[in-house]
């Protein structure tokens, strides 16, 4: 949207766009950004927006350091 593209460049900030039709570079952080909404904001929607970013901070931690990860486990016979 144009719009959005200007407030962007107003503000300094460069859009990451890939060829059209091609999401593949976004998979990763949509795939977190669903996994984010799914296990913090519609659990508990934060009460401001300092209570947000706080939560959003922790979340992260959680997700990088002690969410468990499936694919990541090696399983032991």
């Amino acid at each position: 949207m144009l719009p959005y593209r200007a407030m962007l460049a107003s503000h300094g900030v460069k859009q990451s766009m890939s060829r059209k039709g091609n999401c593949f570079d976004n998979a990763a952080i949509e795939s977190f950004f669903g996994t984010l909404k799914s296990e913090y904001f519609h659990l508990e929607a934060p009460k401001s927006i300092d209570a947000l970013e706080l939560g959003v901070d922790d979340y992260v931690h959680y997700y990088n350091r002690e969410r468990i990860k499936l694919g990541l486990r090696v399983s032991v016979r």
